[in-house]
């Protein structure tokens, strides 16, 4: 077994040509993995989206306020040419939707991507705060993604950073039923914040919610996902990587050799792997600005699962991992 920094190393230049390309690739030798994605099902509807997705967050709006529009290209065409789909984003993420929205276009792939953005116009930045939402605020952010991502239709916008849904969700509401967005919903990262979402989960005809996973990060697993199964709410996984924590708790550890036994074959794909087990979890969206690690981290949403047991065993040993 290789770690992702060494398996990235002998593939970066391979993997973003296959990505450019359009080329699914071996997916690190296994022979037991089919060169496809697992799909979920959105509880309101039945449409299928893939179990890996990108985000837009982080190193991607990093690439895309520095204008390399080449590097967002290569992700975005990693993305849509070797099996995903789901591209999440918002409108505070700095150049995100603008970037995206306008290379998307240019490669002619606007149309293989499904689009999910964000909208706050509640005060405290332009990814969160606790204020009021001026409605006239709001639509003209919902106006500014529209203009941004080059669509006649959104897929998704939720409320940011669990931001006014009392103003905004009813916006929203408007918007999903004139036909210019499909599904609605509404987002947090922070856990201070889990019984404000779980009354708006109960309150409002939402579709989705966005929520932090991972296997050291495992909150969510209380509550919120229950009430999702419950509520037939689609769950959109961020941070699925620990904010980062966990490659610093990794380090340069091999892979256990039981993570075989479910195909996967870099520590990227361990962490997924465990995230969308979750038979609550619908998509989970890790950033990158880097094709290869598109390409790996879709690898984690093909071939075998982790079964329970394998749930278990993945806990017990991060756990044991001394804390970054």
């Amino acid at each position: 077994m290789v770690t992702r920094r060494e398996w990235l190393r002998l593939t970066a230049g391979a993997g973003a040509a296959l990505a450019v390309k359009g080329i699914t690739p071996a997916w690190a030798g296994t022979t037991t993995q089919p060169a496809t994605l697992i799909t979920r099902a959105i509880p309101k509807t039945g449409e299928e989206l893939p179990v890996i997705g990108l985000g837009g967050a982080n190193t991607f709006s990093a690439a895309a306020g520095r204008e390399e529009f080449a590097t967002i290209g290569e992700v975005l065409q990693a993305l849509v040419d070797n099996g995903g789909k789901l591209f999440d984003t918002a409108a505070g993420y700095g150049a995100s939707e603008e970037v995206a929205g306008q290379v998307a276009q240019e490669r002619g792939i606007s149309s293989r991507i499904w689009w999910a953005t964000k909208v706050n116009a509640a005060g405290g930045g332009p990814g969160g705060g606790g204020g009021t939402a001026d409605p006239a605020a709001v639509r003209n952010q919902i106006e500014r993604s529209f203009q941004r991502l080059r669509v006649p239709v959104i897929d998704l916008i939720q409320v940011h950073n669990m931001g006014d849904p009392a103003t905004q969700l009813p916006i929203l509401q408007e918007y999903k039923e004139q036909g210019r967005i499909r599904y609605i919903g509404i987002t947090t990262t922070s856990e201070n914040q889990y019984p404000a979402l779980e009354q708006v989960m109960r309150q409002y005809p939402i579709d989705f919610i966005g929520i932090d996973y991972a296997v050291d990060n495992r909150v969510a697993e209380e509550r919120i996902f229950p009430l999702a199964q419950e509520r037939g709410i689609a769950t959109l996984i961020y941070l699925p990587f620990g904010r980062s924590r966990m490659w610093a708790r990794i380090g340069d550890r091999p892979l256990p050799e039981w993570a075989a036994e479910f195909d996967a074959t870099t520590w990227a794909q361990f962490m997924l792997k465990f995230v969308i087990a979750h038979p609550a979890v619908t998509v989970a969206t890790p950033g990158t600005s880097n094709p290869s690690h598109m390409i790996d981290n879709l690898g984690g949403g093909m071939g075998r699962l982790p079964s329970p047991e394998h749930v278990r065993r993945m806990i017990e040993f991060v756990d044991a991992l001394p804390m970054a």
